[in-house]
């Protein structure tokens, strides 16, 4: 048997039989399924551990010859119990656990955990959802090798701050446009989005006021 001990968020839940379930993580090292057996019963150990909105604690044993991936222990360490006590932010963490686990499922890349804890730490703080959808959405983006072009626009030249931009949703790039919404603000708060941690971005001055236009452009890249 190889054991994986390590930090797990739960992305999905499948009953199987009466009492079993099968369990889809998030975790530093990447997506995992593992089983969680006689989770479903009234004195189950593990049913603590294994909820949504959760980072928890997970002992994992895979064995070499079945390959078969069981949860032999899970001890919660953070409950996010403030999302649930909020509509939009339930709906925006939903949201974006729905997001992580089609395409965990597809391609898996570790990084969807942090971006995931993240998330769910600043929600559960009370922060916008939608600033927090913009931040996730545009890494979410860049973890599937689709970064938004913040060096120059359309016709190739190098962002201004002396201009304004629309967004060109065909080509995915700014253009330039004397009435457009986007300025040297914008730009400037989207390049810290993709370089810098959610916490960092909550503290900046005003920051709610530039988000639509920002969760706009991050929505259309990832074709939502």
């Amino acid at each position: 048997m190889s054991d994986l001990n390590t930090d797990a968020i739960v992305v999905r839940r499948t009953n199987l039989g009466e009492a079993d379930r099968l369990i889809d993580f998030l975790t530093p090292q990447g997506r995992i399924t593992a089983l969680a057996k006689s989770v479903r019963k009234e004195k189950s150990r593990l049913a603590g551990g294994v909820e949504m909105f959760c980072v928890s604690n997970v002992v994992l044993h895979t064995s070499e010859k079945t390959g078969r991936t069981v949860i032999t222990s899970a001890k919660l360490k953070k409950f996010y119990k403030n999302i649930l006590a909020d509509f939009n932010a339930l709906e925006t963490a939903s949201e974006i656990i729905k997001q992580i686990a089609r395409a965990s499922s597809q391609i898996d890349n570790a990084e969807y955990f942090f971006q995931l804890k993240q998330s769910l730490e600043t929600l559960d703080k009370g922060a916008d959802p939608n600033l927090v959808k913009a931040w996730f959405y545009l890494n979410f983006a860049r973890a599937q090798g689709e970064q938004i072009n913040l060096l120059t626009d359309y016709d190739g030249e190098k962002l201004s701050p002396e201009e304004t931009y629309v967004w060109d949703i065909s080509e995915n790039v700014l253009k330039k446009s004397a009435s457009g919404p986007i300025s040297a603000d914008e730009i400037k708060i989207m390049r810290l989005m993709i370089t810098s941690p959610l916490t960092l971005i909550l503290k900046i001055k005003n920051v709610d006021q530039f988000t639509p236009d920002i969760l706009y452009i991050a929505k259309t890249i990832n074709q939502l």
